[in-house]
């Protein structure tokens, strides 16, 4: 395998990184925790070296679980966290003031099992705090040593411009995949222009792109995608339609479904990073595998050709989370 490298943080690491959200959360029932483990280990074993995790995923136990798996390995990952989505009970929001961002440092922190975290995001954009105050925020912790650098996730080209004058920022997350494109609209050449890291998760659809997802109706009673119109009895025949194609383009290219997306998401530019999520270790180390595919240009422009924002069925959120993001969106 061609080991390649790409600059995050100021330092070089693989262009495939680990998301883990979905050890905890968010697509049906975690694993054990002993594989939860398990695979964390694995996946350092086989090279990973960017592990991305959030203070609100399954309440903090995601954070909780790499504390555990991993810290004993801190040296060999990039760790990157998130902070400013507020779930506390009854109250859901976005809390970015300098306050809040100080305690969730710590809180993280603790969790983490760690005197310092890499990267860490304002995983969305708060309209009631001024941007200066939230990066000042961040900046303070930079020079406390507590975070190495900083991001953001899910905001707009403007406000990207805005908080990088402040402070240089290191990276930015947002959705990407081939039928997740709002990055086409600004943020791909704006993060291009001023030399940001552009980290997409879900680069394989939520596992749609993965080849194996046929039937939403197995999907557990507390999978987000449930509520996802893209995955709704409306629009997943269509979808599925797409899928079924993209498969059989995959399989005469001699690579997983999954490779094929996540080598579209990197062609995109050197820049780029992708974060897929599995609980598989068959697909985590297809996944790490990407990038030596020896897959051609042309297959990957009849992938985009095939699935893409006109192509697909649905948008990627229920109305109520379209509201709480800050990138692009087509009309």
């Amino acid at each position: 395998m061609v080991l390649m490298r790409r600059e995050l943080d100021g330092r070089e690491v693989h262009p495939i990184g680990l998301g883990c959200m979905n050890l905890s959360w968010a697509y049906g029932d975690p694993p054990p925790h002993e594989d939860k483990v398990r695979l964390l280990n694995a996946a350092l074993d086989a090279g990973y070296d960017h592990l991305d995790t959030a203070n609100i995923y399954g309440a903090g136990r995601n954070e909780e679980l790499l504390g555990e798996a991993v810290m004993h390995r801190r040296s060999e990952f990039l760790l990157a966290s998130k902070t400013g989505i507020v779930v506390d009970g009854q109250r859901r929001g976005i809390d970015c003031s300098p306050d809040a961002i100080a305690a969730s440092i710590d809180a993280s922190l603790g969790r983490l099992q760690t005197d310092h975290i890499d990267l860490l995001y304002m995983h969305r954009f708060d309209p009631k705090v001024p941007i200066a105050d939230s990066v000042g925020a961040l900046q303070r912790a930079i020079e406390a040593g507590k975070i190495g650098a900083y991001g953001v996730s899910e905001w707009s080209s403007a406000h990207i411009r805005e908080a990088h004058g402040v402070y240089p920022m290191a990276a930015v997350q947002t959705e990407f995949s081939l039928w997740t494109r709002n990055v086409e609209l600004g943020v791909l050449e704006t993060t291009k222009e001023l030399g940001i890291a552009l980290v997409a998760f879900s680069p394989v659809a939520r596992g749609a792109l993965g080849g194996e997802l046929k039937d939403t109706a197995t999907l557990g009673e507390k999978d987000l995608r449930r509520n996802m119109p893209r995955f709704d009895a409306e629009n997943w025949p269509d979808n599925l339609e797409l899928l079924n194609r993209f498969d059989a383009l995959a399989k005469d290219a001699g690579v997983t479904p999954a490779q094929l997306a996540l080598a579209w998401v990197l062609s995109h530019g050197e820049h780029i990073h992708a974060i897929p999520g599995t609980t598989s270790m068959d697909h985590m180390q297809q996944n790490f595998a990407a990038p030596s595919q020896d897959i051609g240009a042309d297959v990957l422009r009849q992938a985009g050709e095939l699935i893409n924002q006109h192509s697909v069925s649905g948008h990627r959120y229920p109305e109520i989370m379209r509201n709480t993001i800050d990138t692009e969106d087509f009309a």
